[in-house]
């Protein structure tokens, strides 16, 4: 069955003006764009009367933690009721390929509270192709829910070759290393992430990380790097990683690029002028943010690396131990830690949004600082007390950021939305499920910050360019039919802090590769998403499929 898309006011994705069209869709693809009331369904055909609604390309979540929801909740409502047709996973240098059985322990336990962690889940993947394979398998008459790339995680890599410890990576190990990032990109990974405010991936040194740029730049592929502070020394962190670009000729995207804590307040400019200097200069920079002030972690990411050394048995021994006890005492709260952004923790800006013990459901949405009050405790127990008895499996909001800072950014010409959401947890972060009708409803509509074009570019085309998607991203003949028709009228998010699991309003018709996920306003069920991967000619595609 064709559906006739007819008299939409279509904003294409590149930035252009909306004009008045019909549009056809025959199977996966766009068959067909005219001028508006010159098409005409044929018997058997669905039309829809999209008047007054505009049509766009499906939306690009260039920043997704659904690296396991994908798999363990397959109709994936918090995305695809955003409009969300294709998401990039692999992010923050931690996930779940390529790995081997002792890695993948690790890291499973290291993430629990970004993505969960079931006992009854069947992992039965290790390389980056067999991921893929996964996300590709039908199950129940459907794959996944909407499309997804992958980078592979640089902390995964290291924690494979070299263990979750301190240390310099050996000449040796560093060419292991690249040859495993070389494999991951032949597999179909479209580039590299860093956590480096995390472990094991923040004991890699610049030279390092310049080893592997470099293979990942070779292969036509990008680095997304969370870099190492987004507080304390924040621009000499954006610095570092421009520096990785410039020397390596590695294609640079800056994970959820923002200045925050009190020291960071304003200075958003600061940033923005370093890369467009480095822009200027030749150096291919692109960024994506989300739109909202609070960031999102675990509990466990506010210790200091070296406590963290070694997973989460040797993290935990630490903890139990007086006297290292006191040493990370010293650094959490009087020098500031180096997994806190080299910024002194801040107890009543830390509220648990998630636990994997639920004994401790109690403490959801309160802050280490009320905890600690309520139980009559120093904050620095309470933290302690939580980790030891959730096993460092908490998820956390973090209530750093700053609106000039967010608005700032967010109108830069290389800016792509990106959620980084955490869709697990008693009360997540309302952006996994809010971020791109927030865009389109309060920043375009409300504020006037971008008009409705400029604000779906940056949410399709232009990350649709940085991921080389091969016949997606824009609404044009011929390419996949990736679709959003929404009211420009009344789009806007309703996922709140207290209610974060709200379906944007004012969406009304979703489309993966053709399929009508979203249809109504409703879901439907359809799991239409494909795994897209580089190929040997350097576009993302589905596997098989040529230009």
């Amino acid at each position: 069955m064709k559906t006739l898309i007819s008299n939409a006011t279509l904003i294409d994705g590149t930035g252009d003006a909306r004009r008045n069209a019909d549009v056809l869709v025959d199977g996966t693809d766009i068959a067909a764009i005219a001028e508006a009331g010159s098409l005409a369904s044929e018997p058997g055909d669905r039309t829809i009367d999209a008047t007054g609604l505009v049509l766009s390309p499906g939306f690009i979540d260039m920043h997704a933690h659904s690296d396991l929801q994908l798999l363990v909740t397959p109709d994936h409502y918090g995305k695809l009721s955003q409009g969300v047709t294709t998401e990039l996973l692999g992010q923050d240098g931690l996930s779940y390929a390529p790995v081997d059985d002792a890695t993948l322990a690790g890291i499973r336990q290291k993430i629990a509270g970004w993505n969960d962690n079931p006992e009854d889940f069947d992992w039965d993947w290790r390389t980056v192709g067999e991921y893929l394979d996964r996300l590709d398998e039908e199950n129940d008459g459907g794959r996944i829910a909407t499309n997804a790339a992958y980078l592979v995680p640089q902390g995964t890599v290291r924690a494979l070759v070299m263990g979750f410890d301190e240390g310099e990576a050996t000449p040796e190990q560093l060419e292991q290393m690249r040859q495993v990032v070389r494999t991951a990109m032949a597999e179909g990974a479209v580039g590299m992430s860093s956590g480096l405010t995390y472990t094991p991936g923040m004991y890699a040194t610049t030279e390092e990380l310049g080893a592997l740029c470099s293979a990942v730049g070779e292969l036509g592929g990008f680095y997304a790097p969370h870099h190492r502070s987004y507080g304390k020394g924040a621009l000499a962190a954006y610095a570092e990683m421009i520096g990785l670009s410039r020397d390596t000729g590695c294609a640079l995207h800056l994970s959820h690029a923002t200045m925050n804590f009190a020291e960071n307040k304003g200075r958003a400019g600061e940033l923005l002028a370093l890369i467009d200097e480095a822009l200027d200069a030749g150096v291919d920079i692109t960024l994506d943010t989300y739109p909202y002030l609070p960031g999102a972690t675990t509990l466990s990411a506010i210790l200091p690396s070296w406590a963290s050394a070694g997973g989460t048995d040797a993290t935990l021994s630490r903890l139990r131990d007086p006297e290292t006890k006191a040493r990370i005492r010293e650094t959490v709260e009087i020098y500031g830690s180096d997994g806190c952004h080299g910024v002194v923790a801040e107890w009543d800006t830390l509220e648990i949004s998630g636990v994997q013990n639920q004994a401790l459901a109690g403490y959801v949405g309160r802050t280490i600082a009320q905890i600690a009050a309520d139980e009559g405790r120093e904050p620095f127990e309470a933290f302690t007390k939580i980790l030891l008895d959730d096993r460092l499996g908490t998820g956390i909001l973090q209530h750093v950021g700053h609106e000039e800072n967010v608005r700032a950014i967010m109108v830069h010409r290389t800016h792509t939305g990106g959620s980084d959401g955490l869709l697990v947890g008693g009360k997540p972060h309302p952006r996994a499920w809010g971020t791109f009708p927030r865009y389109l409803g309060h920043y375009s509509r409300e504020l006037g910050l971008m008009s409705l074009e400029e604000t779906v570019h940056h949410l399709s085309g232009r990350p649709a360019e940085r991921l080389k998607l091969d016949r997606r991203g824009l609404v044009r003949e011929g390419y996949a039919a990736d679709l959003v028709l929404f009211d420009p009228e009344t789009v806007r998010d309703t996922a709140t802090f207290e209610n974060p699991r709200q379906a944007a309003a004012g969406i009304h018709y979703v489309f993966v590769n053709g399929t009508a996920a979203i249809d109504g306003g409703r879901p439907t069920g359809a799991r239409a998403g494909r795994a897209l991967r580089r190929s040997p000619d350097g576009r993302t595609r589905v596997e098989g499929t040529e230009a």
